[in-house]
């Protein structure tokens, strides 16, 4: 360990970056370092010969075929769990609202009050809520409604109040990332995603909390403080993206995006017991949301069905001139209901993950395995597949983030130091134990294991497997990101869906993954495995 402290400080001193003492006793404390020689020794493992995976134009193939999902109001046949069966009182889906607005039942005004209620009475319970927008939200709620009635309904998100995370631009706002370093930057315009929510009609309330610039899978922040999970408020609600899950969870909206870099929109989903969708790479614009990660961030939607996932993703998705890494062509969406089968998905429940150890506890496995047996009573072809490849990927995915996040924040390291809370200071600060020969081989086994994928990807269509390894933890202790991360790696499209409550109350989880670009297949699986969220 001397050896690495001392290797971090001599590279922490080239880059002009003014590390205390403290920071590398908490560094070593934290264990921020304690997979240095793990990522050797995988590299090791593996072919040095490839392209770095930038280089590799075929990592993410584009499908011939026009992908359909879409939204349907009918409750799927089969369920992970009964206590998924029926919403919360006074909890609906976005699909249920819709219905009413699009009938003048209800006026978007009216559930815009009531959620702006909801959002005064709830956020300071849980610290959900960065920004409330509510006389702008009032301003577009009474908007959709004169359009609506005008007969300019623009579709299911039209009057919809939504809630935004906190790292994407709304103009004229502040965009914190959860950081004091940018509490005082204002947008000067919207994000894409944001703008594209706006294209729909839809009503963005607020801007959530998040661990500070999205770094932790906990809701962990040493400026704005923890966001506490609604099932259990002495538990944690996951991260990055906590104050959106918890909106989303609680009733306070019926939607919101949040970013996954390593799992921060299927982390809380899974904690706070609803429905996270990170699409493939490349699906939806991360124009004018703060960097965490460019090869590793995602952008996507947390919601209480799957059927409002897809909603949201319908939105949001789509080349953007702003983002390049949009701009590879991908199929038009066009909407087709769900109908509750998986018949034809072939889906491997995931046995060794290449560890050797039991992937997570009892009571999660036991749900990932209902899960998969609801698919297999949907129709689904189900078969248990080992996949080593799953633990190099887990090693990998920190080493790209971590690099590319200290570029990201050399900057501010530079100037700014002792304004970043402790957990980020040092965990940023690690990243530089890593050089440019180490973040080109990671590249390279990135290519390799993509491939190696791909080819287990060929006798399956699905995986299902756990979203995360235990229940919730206590308030502000972060998730692990074992299987989350690796899809962030790939790029490929992943959910997260409810799959009941263990014996003390607390949300379980299912994860499935699909090959790039098949989200409708994923959300295909996913609306048979479980049902509207209670």
């Amino acid at each position: 360990m001397t050896n690495l402290i001392d290797h971090l400080r001599a590279n922490l001193r080239a880059a002009g970056i003014p590390a205390t003492e403290d920071d590398f006793a908490g560094i070593i404390e934290k264990g921020f370092l304690s997979r240095v020689a793990d990522v050797e020794r995988m590299i090791a493992s593996l072919p040095s010969d490839d392209l770095p995976d930038y280089l590799d134009a075929g990592s993410l193939p584009i499908p011939v075929e026009t992908p359909r999902w879409g939204v349907s109001t009918q409750t799927p046949r089969r369920g992970v769990s009964s206590q998924t069966q029926t919403p919360r009182r006074g909890v609906s889906t976005i699909v249920d609202i819709a219905d009413q607005i699009r009938a003048r039942a209800v006026s978007p005004v009216e559930v815009t009050e009531r959620a702006l209620a909801r959002i005064a009475e709830r956020s300071p319970q849980f610290n959900a809520f960065q920004l409330v927008l509510a006389e702008q939200a009032m301003a577009d709620a009474r908007a959709a409604e004169v359009a609506i009635a005008a007969g300019a309904y623009l579709g299911p998100l039209h009057g919809v109040p939504v809630a935004v995370k906190d790292l994407l631009d709304l103009a004229g706002t502040p965009t914190t990332a959860g950081s004091k370093i940018l509490a005082a930057s204002i947008a000067s315009q919207d994000a894409t995603g944001v703008a594209r929510l706006r294209q729909a009609g839809a009503v963005i309330v607020g801007k959530t909390r998040m661990s500070e610039f999205a770094y932790s899978p906990g809701s962990n922040n040493a400026h704005y403080g923890p966001t506490a999970n609604p099932h259990n408020m002495e538990r944690d609600s996951g991260g990055s993206s906590s104050g959106s899950a918890v909106a989303v969870a609680d009733g306070m909206v019926f939607a919101a995006l949040g970013s996954d870099t390593g799992g921060s929109i299927r982390i809380p989903a899974a904690q706070c017991g609803i429905v996270g969708l990170k699409p493939t790479h490349g699906r939806v614009s991360l124009a004018g949301a703060v960097t965490l990660s460019w090869s590793l961030d995602h952008l996507g939607p947390l919601t209480r069905s799957v059927a409002d996932a897809a909603i949201m993703l319908e939105a949001i998705a789509g080349p953007d001139p702003r983002d390049g890494r949009t701009l590879r062509p991908t199929p038009a969406f066009r909407a087709s209901g769900f109908d509750g089968s998986a018949r034809g998905l072939r889906v491997g429940l995931l046995g060794d993950d290449g560890t050797g150890k039991p992937l997570a506890d009892a009571e999660t496995l036991a749900a990932v395995k209902r899960g998969a047996e609801a698919l297999r009573a949907a129709g689904a072809d189900l078969v248990e597949i080992d996949i080593p490849e799953i633990a190099m990927l887990q090693v990998i995915n920190p080493v790209i983030l971590a690099i590319e996040a200290a570029a990201f924040h050399t900057p501010h390291l530079r100037t700014r130091l002792d304004d970043y809370g402790e957990f980020m200071r040092q965990r940023i600060l690690a990243a530089f134990v890593y050089g440019s020969a180490t973040f080109v081989a990671a590249q390279q086994a990135r290519t390799a294991l993509r491939r190696r994928m791909a080819a287990i990807f060929e006798r399956i269509d699905i995986l299902a497997l756990p979203s995360v390894p235990h229940l919730a933890p206590p308030l502000g202790v972060p998730t692990p990101t074992t299987f989350t991360g690796p899809f962030n790696c790939l790029g490929w499209p992943a959910i997260s869906i409810p799959a009941g409550k263990s014996a003390d109350g607390l949300p379980l989880a299912l994860q499935l993954v699909a090959r790039p670009w098949e989200e409708p297949a994923l959300l295909r699986a996913a609306f048979a495995a479980t049902a509207p969220l209670c």
